[in-house]
Order: structure tokens, then sequence, then C-alpha cells
């Protein structure tokens, strides 16, 4: 006798009753277990995309800060990225950021004392990192992917301030995305050039060098250490790329 067959959309499986039906299974009690499963997880991960997606989409024209949620308020860095953030504010820029404290406090503060909108996208953490009290607009996210994508897809740019692995993640997703053609080419701003020359040194000495990326490539970032030139290059690669899409500033120019 042929072992009964039923269909979960594309997929075949083998072993079901006849009377096994969609509806009696889900009406049924599941064990708890089954919110630990994978396809449990699949549908955790689409809201957490469904509820980004509806929070952001209709955000003004914004750039998105990284740096490390170490740094305390009384660093050079706090100051440099509050006055960053309130100088995009002014120009009619959001500022998102991962929502926690360190740089990213400081970032959605100045954005805020600008009268921008400051939007944190926070991640949940083994060690609790609670959204900094600076943002307007707060989305929690558990999965990293999920948290990334809108750092990309609603940002005309990135900032980094010097920070660690996160910080460092980012730059490289971003530069690779760019490199690639995954994404338009947007603005990448280092800011700490004494941070950051060890790293650009090793990538025009080591990696052009042996011929990993080309001086193109090298030139995908901008250093500097004056926030007025953060802007001005956040302002000219808008103003390019809207040009070349035909498309007109969301809210206040930021070109102005």
């Amino acid at each position: 006798m042929a072992t009964p067959k039923s269909r979960r959309g594309r997929v075949t499986l083998k072993g079901r009753g006849a009377g096994d039906t969609e509806d009696r299974r889900f009406l049924e009690r599941p064990e708890i277990s089954f919110v630990d499963t994978d396809p449990w997880r699949v549908l955790r991960i689409m809201s957490e995309f469904v509820e980004g997606f509806g929070a952001l989409a209709e955000v003004p024209l914004a750039v998105t800060v990284f740096g490390s949620a170490r740094v305390r308020e009384g660093d050079p860095m706090y100051q440099a990225a509050r006055e960053v953030g309130n100088l995009l504010a002014q120009a009619g820029i959001a500022v998102i950021t991962g929502g926690g404290p360190g740089i990213m406090e400081a970032a959605n503060r100045g954005c805020q004392e600008g009268g921008g909108l400051s939007i944190g996208c926070n991640i949940e953490l083994p060690f609790e990192q609670r959204m900094n009290a600076y943002v307007d607009l707060g989305i929690d996210f558990n999965y990293f992917f999920a948290r990334k994508t809108m750092f990309v897809k609603y940002a005309e740019g990135f900032i980094l301030f010097p920070g660690g692995y996160g910080t460092l993640d980012e730059l490289f997703e971003a530069l690779t995305l760019i490199q690639t053609g995954k994404a338009y080419h947007f603005p990448v701003v280092l800011f700490g050039s004494r941070y950051w020359e060890g790293l650009v040194g090793w990538l025009r000495d080591t990696v052009m060098a042996e011929g990993k990326i080309s001086g193109e490539e090298l030139e995908l970032f901008t250093v500097t250490d004056d926030a007025t030139e953060v802007l001005k290059v956040i302002q000219k690669e808008v103003r390019t790329k809207q040009s070349r899409r035909g498309l007109q500033p969301r809210g206040r120019s930021p070109l102005s």
C-alpha cells in the first residue's frame, strides 16, 4: 500500500493521513516548543522587516551614523558626533543610529537639538542595551540582518566614528555593497583621521598593493576631522544621486 502524501505549498510530505488537515492542525494547541522552531522564527523575522519598513517608509532624507557604544559624554568624539547630528538636522537630514549609548546617543542628541528627526534601531543583546533618551522614532530588533537592512535602505550615506567590531562590520558591508553594485554609490565618511589611519594604511599598502582592491575602490570613502566637511560630502553625493535618479529631495532640502 502506497504511503499517503499531503502537500504544504510546494513541499510534498509523506506519511500524512487523509484526516490530518491543515485546519485541524491549526486548531490543535501546539506544544510551546513550536515557538523555537525555524518556521516560527521565519515569521518573527518577517515581522521585523514589515514593522521596520512600515515605520521608516515615510522618513525624510536620512543618513546613518555608527560608532562605539563605549564612548562617554566627555569624550571629544561624543561632542563631534553631537555636532554632526546637529548640522545634519539643520540641513533637513534625519539621523539614524543603532539607538544605544555612546556615539549613537551623541548623534541622536545633536539631531534632536537641531530640530531634526532622530531615529534609533536598537538591537537585543545578551547584555542590556536600552534605547537612548534622544530618539524620536525607535524600533527594536532581534536580528542583526533585519536591522542592517534598515540602516542601508533608508539612508543616503554612512558616517562612521571610531568604534569596534560592530562599526567595522557596518563599514565593510557598506563598501562591499557599493563595490559590487548591490547599492547605489552613497557617501561613506570616516570621522577621526588619527583613529582610521592604521586601517587606511593597511588597505593601501597591503590590500591594494597585492591587487586585492583597486585604487578606485580605495576611494569609496572619505576621511575627515571636520564636522562641516561631513555635511558637505553628504550634500554633494545626495545631489549627484538625485540628479542621476531624477529624484526630488523629501522634506526640507538638504542641498541648500
